[in-house]
């Protein structure tokens, strides 16, 4: 990591970060946690830089009796050499991540939204509606044109019935 790079993450107010962002639920949380986790890495890699990594071999000769086994990993330790490892691609991969994740959490973001106005809109309606019993003829008709055109079909044919008039008042009907 750059030294600039370190610079400004020990410049990072983690305290103050989710408020300045405004985040809240799910996003604050996971920030925090990733905070904790960090803060726990520094420590613990910290903690094991400091041991010292001495390996009392003879003890090891002493108390076995293949002494040419505590020989052979002796070589091995000594010859032992930390190797770098090429991170750009795992990096990369979670940038790209991050990238998709940013994309989709302003997609949601966006669809969201749109969602409340319309919710919105919708409350307000109801709260501006009529009560049933007010409503007159023309307002249903001003509401919905299509049903004077079915009444009036109806009565042309003479197919007039209210739903559920013969089962409360009986059939008038003589023959």
């Amino acid at each position: 990591m750059s030294a600039v790079a370190k610079e400004a993450i020990s410049k990072i107010s983690w305290s103050t970060i989710i408020q300045q962002l405004g985040l809240g639920g799910k996003t604050a949380v996971s920030l925090t946690t990733f905070k904790k986790r960090n803060d726990e890495a520094k420590t613990t890699l910290y903690n094991l830089k400091q041991e010292e990594i001495d390996i009392d071999f003879d003890a090891y000769k002493s108390k076995l009796h293949n002494a040419k086994i505590v020989d052979k990993i002796q070589a091995d330790v000594k010859s032992f050499k930390t190797t770098k490892t090429d991170l750009k691609k795992q990096l990369n991969l979670i940038s790209a991540f991050q990238t998709k994740a940013v994309e989709n959490a302003k997609e949601t973001e966006s669809l969201v939204l749109k969602e409340l106005t319309e919710l919105e809109k919708t409350l307000q309606n109801i709260e501006s509606a009529r009560p049933f019993d007010e409503l007159t003829v023309d307002d249903v008709v001003k509401a919905r044109p299509d049903v004077e055109d079915k009444v009036q079909y109806m009565l042309d044919n003479g197919k007039v019935e209210v739903p559920g008039y013969k089962e409360k008042f009986g059939s008038l009907v003589i023959m």
